[in-house]
């Protein structure tokens, strides 16, 4: 991997959970739904994993489920974690603390990766915690943005689903007014049950505006069966000029829509696992950032760097051999996407790749 110098910032993932797990419940977290009668150990998921993380518990390549769950037992599920994150070449976490589950938090994932840690807000459930201890819309609003300005404090960024800002009629593109949000909020409270998460989009794109202006960059989250990127480029383009950047999460069938979008807005980037190419194909490669989205099983974080550095270093190869690009720039791309985007898009410390570093 001289290419990418097996060096990561992941830029969207999650916590993993912190205690043992029967074969039956680590299946379950695997990505993927299989037939009735299979397994997802017979999926691309499942052989990344059996391929990359056995090594790492002093196992083979590609022994059975079973032996390796048997070796992570025997570890322990802390030593196994901490051994599997350190084999990841990933230097440095952003971890989206509003998925559900009982989930390590940063700092505890960090350390076991021996790597800096930061976290990325999910708006939603900062709103659901805001609502459980509000009163009245007054309140609510104020405890809000209050809320908002106080976690932009200590975090690098903000997530918000983007089914959200779903592009409506012209006005659905900018901030909603404050009447049309005093209604939404009277609505929701009047109607939620405790826990609940909001849904109504004229709150959540008060929300995401609110914290837009706090200068932190929004993730948006594109679920796979969900509208793309494309649905949301009306909102994009209204917040061009707010010196805020957007990083577009789409899934795989999304990759192109986004890198378009990335291509065309100067605030705008994507951030992708899996195979770079159709990214780098099309948006420029300061935009280009890698996340592995791993939740629940350090093994993820493990197989999606190991196919992604895999795939970037072919690619890089590729395009030095044919003599398109030089080798020089062919290491400053793989610095850039690796962890130098990331670094300078969420303002993390060590920025690297640009040209003449």
């Amino acid at each position: 991997m001289a290419g990418a110098r097996g060096r990561l910032v992941d830029a969207y993932g999650h916590g993993v959970l912190p205690g043992d797990l029967g074969i039956g419940a680590f299946e379950a977290l695997l990505p993927g739904a299989a037939a009735p009668g299979t397994t997802l150990f017979d999926s691309p998921a499942g052989f990344a994993v059996r391929r990359w993380c056995p090594p790492l518990l002093g196992l083979e390549p590609h022994c059975s489920p079973a032996r390796y769950l048997a070796r992570r037992r025997e570890l322990g599920a802390y030593e196994a974690a901490r051994l599997l994150l350190r084999g990841t070449g990933i230097r440095a976490y952003l971890v989206d603390t509003g998925e559900p589950g009982d989930l390590t938090p940063p700092k505890e994932l960090g350390a076991a990766g021996s790597a800096a840690a930061y976290e990325i807000v999910r708006l939603e459930p900062l709103a659901q915690q805001v609502a459980d201890t509000s009163g009245t819309v007054d309140c609510f609003l104020a405890n809000l943005a209050e809320s908002v300005h106080g976690a932009a404090l200590s975090a690098v960024g903000f997530s918000c689903a983007a089914e959200a800002l779903v592009d409506g009629p012209p006005p659905s593109h900018g901030p909603p007014g404050p009447v049309e949000v005093r209604y939404a909020a009277a609505r929701w409270l009047a109607t939620r049950r405790i826990g609940e998460r909001p849904a109504d989009p004229v709150l959540l794109r008060h929300l995401v505006w609110h914290a837009l202006a706090g200068g932190l960059p929004l993730a948006l989250r594109h679920r796979q069966d969900g509208p793309g990127p494309a649905a949301v480029a009306g909102f994009l383009r209204a917040t061009s000029g707010l010196g805020t950047d957007v990083v577009l999460l789409p899934g795989p069938a999304h990759v192109r829509s986004a890198a378009l979008l990335a291509a065309d807005l100067p605030h705008v980037c994507l951030a992708i696992g899996g195979d770079p190419a159709e990214a780098l194909s099309r948006a420029p490669f300061g935009k280009v950032l890698y996340a592995g989205g791993a939740v629940g099983l350090p093994e993820l974080y493990v197989s999606g760097a190991r196919g992604f550095l895999a795939a970037l270093d072919r690619l890089v190869g590729e395009r030095v051999a044919a003599g398109e690009w030089s080798a020089a720039d062919g290491q400053r791309v793989a610095a850039l996407v690796g962890e130098g985007n990331a670094r300078r898009v969420y303002r993390l410390p060590g920025v690297v790749g640009r040209r003449g570093h």
